[in-house]
Parts: structure tokens; sequence; C-alpha cells
């Protein structure tokens, strides 16, 4: 079952340079433009930028598992960074179309 993995955080300035700092570490700085570019296989879709005055990013995984293995190694840098109180929202996937 697919879900959708969504981080909010207030601070847009500090939030766009967390996670372009989490993107260099995750990729060891080759950039990112296709989820085979992530360390762990499972990524469908990635969305990230300014909402609202919030920073959000918005993931759907092929599964659970799949998130979770890319949590443990997104988890270490976040907390290494700062931010270990940062949570996602974890919702199931009704319906995932891609183009």
């Amino acid at each position: 079952m697919a879900i959708i993995v969504t981080f909010d955080m207030e601070d847009t300035a500090a939030a766009q340079e967390l996670y372009d700092t989490c993107i260099d570490r995750l990729t060891e700085g080759r950039g990112f433009a296709s989820p085979a570019d992530l360390p762990v296989p499972g990524l469908l879709a990635h969305i990230a930028g300014p909402v609202g005055g919030r920073w959000r990013v918005t993931d759907v995984w092929e599964s659970p598992e799949s998130f979770e293995a890319f949590g443990k190694i997104l988890g270490p840098i976040i907390a290494d960074l700062g931010y270990e109180g940062l949570q996602p929202d974890v919702s199931p996937a009704h319906r995932v179309v891609l183009r």
C-alpha cells in the first residue's frame, strides 16, 4: 500500500536550507533529479516548496517499509542538523496516478 509522507516546517528560510542540506547529504552532492538518486528504492513522487509561509515536503512511497528504510538514513541526518524533533505526517494513499 502506497503512503503519503508530508514534512511541514514553519520557518521557510531555515527549512529550505535544511531541505537543501539534507538533499546534498542524501545524494552525496550529486543532486536530486530522479527517485533513483536516493540511496533507497521506493520513492514514487517528491514535491518540495513554500506553501503559505511554510516549507512543505511531500513524498509518495510504495510502502511503509520503503519509507522506513529511507527514514533510517534521513533521521540521523536531520538529528545531526539539530532538527531531531521533526516528524512527518504519514497517511495511506487512496490512489496514486503517475505520468
